[in-house]
């Protein structure tokens, strides 16, 4: 699998984790939706950087 798959399989899932969150925990809550979903994606950018990130 290429590595343009890899990342576009990886925004997909961060995507769906965002909006599921949002819609089943958080549908009516600006604040705290905001705040759950600026912590999933350092998350979600922490484990890029440390499992998929090649320099």
């Amino acid at each position: 699998m290429g590595r343009q798959a890899v990342v576009a399989l990886y925004v997909f899932a961060l995507v769906a984790v965002v909006v599921g969150v949002d819609v089943l925990f958080f549908r009516h809550q600006f604040w705290g939706r905001l705040m759950v979903n600026v912590g999933i994606v350092l998350v979600f950018v922490a484990f890029y950087v440390r499992f998929f990130k090649r320099s």
